[in-house]
């Protein structure tokens, strides 16, 4: 750009040679120095505005960096959303898995009825409980979704992207007019550096919202895994007072067998008396 500035004031040096040819030395001096002052004046022009350029290139890069920074908060909470999920399908499926022991322990007792009857009222006590906490987690993920509706980060994410597009084009144009030295530019670059500080403050607002909105998801997500965690507990307790109450059972059912097995011995010693008896009444 300096050189095609130089060719200019060549130019325009060259068609001031006839008219100086025809005028004084002292004429042709300050011929000289207005092109000079002009030269410089043009170059100090030029000076400014890619001073200018390179905040606005600046602001892009910093724009691009906060973007990426929120891609990867998002991809974050995507990971950490995903852990939610598979700790609630190992609670659902220690759930199941906890429903078929309850099943199992029903088919062999069937005989003793009270006993199974109180298992039964057990088991469907935890069944309540556990259809509780699904409809607790159900509530949790559309209240989830419906902030994240709320707050679409993937569609901001392609705001900034188009912002970051329209920032290019301005930045073209800008290089278009910094090659006409008779425009104002200077005046419109600082407008528009006016409104990319405003909207850069808007932009860290938003981003600093939803950061709270993301703390918030967390505290409510480590509530929840305690909730579970507590529940778990629960269901352990249940599991080994089951246990115990099997245990009983076969140990009755043994003692139950043990005393039968001895009235029968003892239903057979009173046999052979009866029988040596009627053999002395017979003789």
């Amino acid at each position: 750009m300096f050189c095609a500035q130089q060719m200019m004031a060549a130019s325009a040096v060259s068609s001031l040679l006839p008219e100086m040819a025809k005028q004084s030395s002292p004429s042709l001096a300050e011929v000289v120095k207005q092109v000079a002052e002009q030269q410089q004046s043009q170059v100090a022009d030029v000076e400014k505005s890619k001073t200018v350029l390179f905040q606005l290139q600046v602001k892009c890069q910093e724009l691009e960096k906060e973007m990426n920074a929120i891609l990867l908060e998002t991809k974050t909470t995507e990971k950490e959303i995903h852990l939610q999920d598979d700790a609630i399908e190992v609670t659902k499926y220690q759930c199941e898995n906890l429903e078929a022991q309850v099943r199992a322990l029903y088919s062999e007792n069937l005989k003793l009825k009270c006993d199974a009857e109180t298992v039964q009222e057990e088991f469907e006590t935890i069944l309540a409980r556990n259809n509780e906490y699904r409809e607790k987690i159900k509530d949790h993920k559309h209240l989830f979704w419906e902030m994240e509706s709320k707050l679409p980060v993937m569609i901001e994410l392609a705001k900034k992207k188009a912002f970051v597009e329209e920032l290019k084009a301005k930045k073209e144009n800008l290089i278009c007019d910094l090659q006409n030295p008779e425009g104002s530019v200077i005046k419109q670059v600082q407008e528009e550096i006016t409104l990319l500080k405003s909207e850069t403050t808007t932009l860290k607002d938003l981003i600093n919202k939803k950061r709270d909105l993301l703390e918030e998801e967390k505290r409510k997500h480590a509530k929840l895994r305690k909730e579970i965690e507590v529940q778990n507990k629960r269901y352990d307790a249940i599991l080994k007072r089951l246990h115990c109450q099997l245990n009983k059972v076969h140990s009755n059912k043994r003692q139950w067998h043990w005393n039968i097995q001895q009235l029968e011995k003892k239903a057979a010693e009173l046999r052979k008396c009866l029988e040596v008896a009627e053999l002395q009444n017979i003789m």
